[in-house]
């Protein structure tokens, strides 16, 4: 696919190189490549219908329509306006990890407190500490006040 859409003029993006532009006058078409999914948004409707008509020539496709949920996105499109939120994704979270009794805060770890391995603590099962913190990692794109809080626990791995 990457070698197909190169081929047909799209550039190939230099930090995400599953995402791939392609400008055509003043419009322009972005394609995103997840294993096999493929998104594709553009700002001229005739771009997309091109766009779905050769590649449906090459690769056997369905089209599914407006995009609803992606990698744990939730995605809402309104006019010209995209909102994403990850709601469901922090849900799946919450009753992975068996958080669902937990007192809920409605701020953030305070920045003055100190973290300190605990010596006479239980020990922590290894693999479910880093992927609670990978998840965590993944949800900082929509929420950025969680930064701090994952960023902290996430250096006390390296003590595991």
């Amino acid at each position: 696919m990457s070698n197909y859409l190169i081929l047909n003029s799209f550039i190939k993006g230099k930090v995400d190189t599953t995402l791939f532009t392609k400008h055509i006058d003043n419009d322009i078409l972005i394609v995103q490549i997840y294993i096999d999914d493929i998104i594709f948004e553009f700002t001229n409707k005739m771009l997309c219908k091109d766009f779905e008509s050769y590649i449906k020539k090459e690769f056997e496709i369905s089209m599914i329509g407006e995009l609803n949920y992606f990698l744990g996105l939730k995605i809402k499109q309104r006019g010209d306006e995209i909102f994403s939120n990850q709601a469901k994704y922090i849900r799946e979270l919450i009753k992975k990890f068996g958080l669902e009794n937990l007192k809920i805060s409605k701020t953030t770890m305070a920045t003055t407190i100190k973290l300190h391995k605990d010596e006479q603590g239980k020990n922590v099962n290894i693999k479910f500490y880093r992927c609670m913190i990978g998840s965590l990692l993944y949800l900082m794109a929509s929420r950025p006040h969680v930064i701090f809080s994952v960023c902290r626990c996430a250096g006390f791995h390296s003590y595991l």
